[in-house]
């Protein structure tokens, strides 16, 4: 059996921008994941990681209508390597997870969006999409900095 599964809660790090790829609508968004626990000597340790996901299509651009830097989502994925050859000949590798669903999640005190803040965005349809699909017609496999 196989499973490559992503489950994610966290803040978003900054505001995301849309992107086009070709016809397609691409936005890379990091959460940052806060853990808190003690060490050997009982001290109190913070560790933050950050996780980088990339969507497609219509989930790319809700989420570049909706979200804000600081706010709480829940996302889940799949995760993907890529590689790419740098200007220096070198290789360059990167690991994201492509976004399958998400959940909106609280938004800070006093932030604004792209839209009205007053909108309810408990309606929007963040149900799976075929992102293998849209990767393709992204050009997925260019380099990072391409999108």
């Amino acid at each position: 059996m196989n499973l490559n599964k992503v489950i994610v809660v966290g803040n978003i790090t900054k505001t995301p921008e849309l992107k086009t790829a070709g016809d397609t609508k691409v936005l890379q968004i990091t959460l940052a994941t806060n853990r808190v626990y003690k060490d050997k000597q009982g001290e109190k340790q913070e560790d933050t990681q950050f996780i980088d996901f990339v969507a497609f299509g219509k989930q790319a651009e809700t989420l570049a209508q909706y979200c804000v830097k600081g706010q709480n989502m829940l996302f889940e994925g799949r995760m993907q390597n890529r590689s790419w050859d740098k200007e220096d000949g070198t290789k360059g590798y990167k690991t994201d997870v492509v976004l399958e669903n998400f959940q909106f999640g609280n938004k800070p005190a006093g932030s604004s969006s792209h839209s009205n803040d007053d909108e309810d965005t408990s309606s929007l349809n963040t149900s799976s999409f075929n992102a293998s699909e849209s990767i393709q017609g992204a050009g997925y496999e260019a380099e990072e900095d391409e999108f």
